[in-house]
């Protein structure tokens, strides 16, 4: 089951590396920063933004 995140939250959730904005990919539940090339999850609702837990994109999962 995905959980849908506050809009106002993604609204000012940004990159804590590149401090974009960041892209949410519900059925992965995850925070995308393209520029960074990390995926940041969310765990029980809850995104965890650090960089240590990222997951690193491979190149197709990078949107330009």
């Amino acid at each position: 089951m995905t959980q849908e995140i506050d809009p106002k939250l993604l609204e000012i959730l940004v990159c804590p590396l590149t401090k974009v904005p960041l892209r949410y990919e519900a059925e992965a539940q995850e925070l995308v920063s393209d520029q960074a090339g990390l995926a940041y999850p969310i765990r029980d609702g809850i995104p965890v933004m650090l960089i240590d837990e990222a997951r690193q994109l491979k190149d197709k999962e990078v949107k330009k």
